[in-house]
This record gives C-alpha cells, structure tokens and sequence, in this order.
C-alpha cells in the first residue's frame, strides 16, 4: 500500500485489531480465565435414603416423646410392617382411624405423616408433621422428619430451623448435623455450617459429602490450607472421582503453585481419573508454559472425549498464538485440527487460518480462507472485514471498500466497518463522508480516541470547504 497521511496512521493505530481477532485472550499467560477463585466441581446437594423417615422413625423413645393411646397403638403394630410393602393400604387405614370428635395424638399424626411421605403425598405429610411439633413441641424426630421433608424439596430456609430444633432437643446423628450443615451453607451462613460440617465428620469421618461441604467452605473463603489436606483425603476416599483432582488443582493455582498443579493433573491423567475439565485445566497450564507439543496433544485428547470442547480450546490456542506471534506454533496447532468439525468449529478453523496468513502478509491465502468460509455464511462480519484488509493491503481500495460496505450491514461488524470505511474515506480526502461513518461508529460505542478523531476529520472537513469557498470567490 501507499503510505498513509498522517491522520490516518493515527487511525489506523486506534482502530484496527490484532489479525487474531477481537478475542480477549490477552496472550497465552491469559489462556484460561483465573476469575480469583480456583475451578470447583458443580455443586450437588448431598444424596439422602428416601426410607430415611420409614426405616428409622417408627418406634418411639420413652419419656422423650408423644405416646399414642390403646386403640392407635393397635392400628400402628398391623401398619409398622405395612409402610414399606403396602404404603397406600397403610395410609387407608390409618386415615380410617381419625375422627372429627377427638384429634389423634401427637405421635399419631407424626406415624400418620411418615405414611403420607412414604405414599408421596408430600403437602399431607407436612401438615401432619407440623402438626405434632405444634402440639408437642419436644418431638425430636417429628422435627427431623419433617426437616427431611423438606430438605428432599430443596426448600433449605425451610427445612434448617426444623434440624436446628432436632440439635437442640438432643439429636447428635452425623446425617442431621450435615444436612443441617447444606442448609445453613445455601443461605450463606459459612460460619455455622462449617461448625454443623465439623460435628458431622466428627461422628461419620468416612461420609464424603460432608467433607465436600468443608471443601467448599474452605475454598469459598480462601482457607486453602485447610482446603488441601481434606481435598487430599478425598481423593485418598475416592481417587476415580474426576472433582477432588479438579478441586485439588484449583487450590494449588490458587496459591501459584503452578508446577505442583500440572503434577496433580498428570497424576489424575495417568490414573484415568481425568475427565475433560481436568485435561483442559492441563492443557491450559502446558500452554501457560509454552509447551507446545504437550498442549496440543491434551487438547487432543479432550476433542476425543468431548469434541466441540476440544476442538474450542484448540482454536483458542492457536489465536493466542497468533496474537503472541508464535507463528510456526500456531500452524501446528491448526494442523493438529484434522477430520470432520462441527460446523461453527468448521468457520472458526478457516478464520484463524486466514489470520494466520495475514500474520505472514500473505495475502492471496488469507483471502482464499475468507472465501471459503464467506461461501458458507456469507453474512459472517468479521470474515467480511477479513476480506477487505486482504484487499486492502494490497491496495485494492474498491474492492476492500464493497467488501467493508458489506461488513457495515451487519451489526456485529458495523461497528469495525463504519472505522474501516472511514479511514478510506480520509485516504481518499473525502473528510466529510468519513465523518458520517466515525459518527456511526461512536453511536454504536463511544471512545475518547475516536471523539477524537473525528473532531480532527471535521476540522479538515471545514477547512476543505472554506477552501472551495475561496476558489469560487475568485
């Protein structure tokens, strides 16, 4: 091309994009976003025994609790038994016994309550649950089963009072303090959930969900010194679970121990404990290190297992390497890319390569890329604007102008478009039509560099026409 004037050399500085693209991957030191707390497993509330209420709520303990009178204890003896093989004939004939004359008692409705959880007829088991602590309000296990019922309905507000209540009136079963633990966890009390945690490995130390609470809390609040060695004992407990590996390398980048992570992720590798997240996780930190072959052969790795995702973080790579002018490593990323793609992975692949070929100024290739990928969506934006660079620079002002003309009609490129067409426009000193586009550019998004820019356009805007002024005067 022709050098520029200076104005549009200034421009060109504040408008035009690396040949990477508009990705905000920063350099391959940014490849994997660190948003400032380590990668964690998705959350899931601890798994209970739906006979949890049936199996361990039927016989009463003396002087603690509700007794029924002769003729309730009767009917209970013929349905204990019935609960868990004919719960629907059970409900029937314990609904057979209630009057509108005389209320049942207390633990009447509490074995009443646990028929109607075991028949799913939630609503009434609640209202018989609630019921019994109302009317005796020391009923340990009326409160616990009906915390249960709730806690199995994912109402959490609901269901931490009723094991709260159960802890106070004497209740020291390790499920209960953890279940009370994940209540108080889901509405953000940390500080006693850790202690209702803490009482629950206390009784159960092999029950991993309530560790996992720990984890969580330890993580959440940055204790990652308390976070490893119980990450540690998890994977000790479970070492095929993919998370704990994943928690693990969390904690450790956390704490800048970036090396120590790559081991953790290897270990998990060669275990076959790894799962896409953690290859990619790997993956992402060999890059970090610009190791290229090992990167690319774990991302590999990942498209076997979870394609569209393998395939993403392949392309990633190789735009970072672009954008860091790692040009020979970014072509044998994209030649590690072979077989058949996913159509959106299909268009990405021919846009980085035609970065790619932009990068090494060859301009034919890019644009034999940008055709091939136009020919498939040819109102892609950023393949548009491609395409007219290539022309561009090779000084094919009209064709670069169709092509940005074209960018310009779609929204997600107008905004590149309207600066690309602007800067040709003062190339081609016609200051106020480039004026026109640098408005419509600071409509879409506004920038001081650009406010800028075009005070100086109009500026040479107005002197143009006191200029054609003066040649008419004389």
């Amino acid at each position: 091309m022709k050098t520029p004037p200076l104005l549009l050399v200034f421009a060109l500085t504040l408008v035009r994009p690396c040949v990477a693209g508009n990705d905000a991957d920063g350099g391959v030191f940014n490849l994997f976003k660190n948003t400032g707390s380590p990668p964690m497993h998705a959350e899931h509330p601890p798994e209970l025994d739906p006979k949890r209420i049936i199996n361990e709520s039927n016989s009463f303990l003396k002087e603690r609790e509700p007794e029924m009178n002769a003729e309730e204890y009767a009917i209970y003896e013929k349905v204990t038994t019935m609960l868990t093989t004919n719960v629907d004939l059970a409900v029937k004939m314990l609904e057979a016994m209630m009057t509108e004359k005389e209320p049942p008692s207390p633990a009447f409705e509490f074995i009443l309550g646990n028929a109607y959880y075991a028949a799913k007829q939630v609503e009434q088991a609640e209202q018989s649950y609630r019921s019994a602590v109302k009317r005796y309000p020391s009923f340990l296990r009326a409160w616990s089963n009906l915390g249960v019922l709730y806690y199995t309905s994912a109402r959490y507000a609901d269901a931490r009072p009723c094991f709260s209540q159960a802890v106070m009136l004497g209740d020291r079963d390790p499920v209960n303090f953890g279940l009370l633990g994940y209540c108080l966890e889901k509405e953000g009390d940390t500080v006693s959930a850790e202690m209702a945690y803490l009482q629950a490995v206390s009784g159960d130390p092999a029950n991993t969900d309530w560790k996992e609470g720990l984890l969580r809390i330890y993580i959440d609040g940055k204790q990652y010194g308390r976070a490893e060695p119980l990450v540690r004992s998890l994977i000790k407990a479970k070492p095929a679970e993919t998370r704990y590996w994943l928690d693990y390398a969390g904690i450790l980048l956390a704490e800048r121990r970036k090396v120590e992570a790559m081991v953790v992720l290897e270990e998990a590798a060669a275990a076959g404990a790894a799962g896409p997240d953690e290859l990619t996780l790997l993956g992402d930190l060999y890059a970090e290190q610009n190791l290229t072959a090992q990167a690319i052969a774990i991302y590999e790795k990942v498209r076997g297992a979870e394609r569209a995702q393998g395939e993403e973080k392949l392309l990633q790579f190789a735009r970072v390497l672009i954008a860091a002018d790692k040009l020979p490593e970014a072509e044998q990323t994209l030649a590690a890319i072979t077989g058949e793609l996913t159509p959106p992975a299909r268009i990405v692949l021919l846009q980085t390569r035609a970065d790619l070929a932009m990068a090494r100024k060859r301009w034919p290739e890019a644009r034999q890329q940008i055709e091939a990928l136009l020919a498939l969506a040819p109102l892609n934006g950023r393949g548009l604007l491609t395409l007219g660079r290539t022309y561009l620079e090779e000084n094919n002002v009209p064709r670069a102008t169709v092509a940005f003309e074209a960018a310009y009609r779609i929204p997600d490129a107008a905004y590149q478009a309207s600066l690309e067409l602007a800067n040709i426009e003062v190339m081609n000193r016609h200051f106020a039509k480039s004026a026109e586009y640098l408005e419509k550019a600071l409509s879409i998004e506004k920038t001081d560099a650009i406010s800028d820019y075009l005070a100086r356009v109009r500026a040479l805007a107005r002197s143009e026409t006191q200029v054609g002024d003066l040649r008419k005067t004389d």
